[in-house]
């Protein structure tokens, strides 16, 4: 049976990975000329590394990522710290896996070479614009003009997902009223920035830093409360000039990290609400950002998107393509990634007090926590982290 994937982002390809190793075949329709990702960087939480184990890639992606020693909270002007969380030694004690910071790049090329190791085909330079289900199965129409037929269509199409506006109808995303700005820089620049995810709360704003690429590159999330942006785009260049200003007064080495940025992207941040279904007569159905877009603030769209790769997989694979294989993908993934959804959404208002009495009520008792009772501060992520797909019933 053949299943075409609408998107060779970080979830179609997972899915497609997934899906072939299960015995099915698959091509992947992506619209860009190559599989490459704008230069940032993401975190891969032990949730997500027990997704990609299943894939088979613990190896290669070790050998690319950077291995946080902690997880902490700081003040973003003064640098003092809320928390600290010793992930390094814990996540594989606790979870069972590790917790990585890799390239976006690096991602994309292992899973590209994964996926044709186990016979995917990518169709690049190619979108999928339209479908029509018919008794045969589903006949896939092209932006090139080809038609492919198929058994399932999986739209991994990202935000603007053209199977899921044929499915449901327009959309009307929500905007988060921020936008993000991202850059790299070698980590050379900032030599005292600690070994960790660092979240750096302030009034309005927050940053997230962190090292990628076996330590060799710094990235940096600055994420304002603004109106000035409202287009949705991932990659819109931005000055950096702007950037400085926005986190200008900011305690070292933000200032010396942003400073040594020659070039930086810019985007405004979008949601969607749950929607009301993901899938369409046994033979169409939607993954990671085409059905739970989510803003950065749980750093889990990556992480949900494979999940999703794996437990589609793993229905399809018991109990056929079918309606019913569909609506136990949906049913075991929707609650899960609705529920990060409404984490993500609430964290923007935890990092971005804006004035000394709100920060010190919120700050104040989480700094108090993470000294008296650190047990419950690490158990506070148990849900996200420690959720196995490999160890799912479908």
């Amino acid at each position: 049976m053949k299943i075409v994937v609408a998107g060779g982002g970080i979830g179609g390809l997972s899915a497609a990975i997934a899906l072939a190793k299960v015995g099915f075949e698959v091509e992947v329709v992506e619209r860009a000329a190559a599989l490459t990702e704008v230069g940032a960087g993401i975190q891969l939480s032990p949730n997500a590394m027990m997704g990609l184990t299943a894939l088979g890639l613990i190896d290669p992606i070790l050998s690319v990522a950077s291995r946080p020693e902690t997880l902490e909270m700081r003040i973003g002007r003064t640098g003092e710290k809320v928390f600290s969380i010793p992930i390094a030694r814990e996540s594989k004690q606790r979870y069972g896996a590790p917790y990585l910071h890799v390239h976006r790049a690096d991602l994309i090329e292992i899973l590209k070479r994964a996926a044709e190791f186990v016979g995917v085909q990518i169709r690049l330079g190619a979108r999928v614009s339209a479908y029509v289900r018919d008794a045969a199965g589903v006949r896939v129409g092209l932006d090139t003009g080809g038609i492919l037929p198929c058994d399932l269509l999986v739209g991994a199409d990202g935000v603007r997902s053209t199977v899921r506006r044929q499915m449901l109808g327009p959309e009307n995303p929500n905007y988060t009223g921020a936008v993000a700005w991202r850059i790299t820089v070698p980590a050379d620049v900032a030599p005292d920035l600690p070994q960790s995810a660092v979240v750096w709360a302030g009034a309005g704003r927050h940053a997230v830093t962190y090292r990628i690429r076996r330590g060799e590159l710094i990235n940096f999330v600055g994420v304002i409360e603004t109106e000035r942006w409202r287009g949705e785009s991932w990659d819109e260049p931005g000055d950096p000039a702007d950037l400085a200003h926005d986190f200008g007064g900011w305690a070292q080495p933000i200032p010396d990290i942003i400073a040594a940025a020659e070039t930086c992207f810019v985007w405004a941040l979008f949601d969607r609400d749950p929607l009301a279904r993901w899938s369409e007569g046994g033979r169409v159905t939607l993954l990671g950002d085409a059905c739970h877009a989510m803003p950065p603030f749980q750093a889990q769209g990556a992480a949900m998107a494979i999940e999703d790769a794996v437990i589609l997989a793993k229905c399809l694979s018991v109990h056929g393509v079918s309606e019913d294989s569909l609506a136990r993908y949906e049913g075991l993934r929707r609650p899960r990634t609705s529920r990060v959804l409404a984490s993500a959404r609430s964290n923007m208002g935890v990092f971005h007090r804006s004035n000394a009495i709100t920060q010190a009520a919120t700050y104040g008792p989480m700094k108090l926590a993470d000294r008296l009772f650190p047990a419950f501060v690490r158990s506070r992520q148990d849900w996200i982290y420690a959720y196995d797909v490999r160890k799912i019933a479908v």
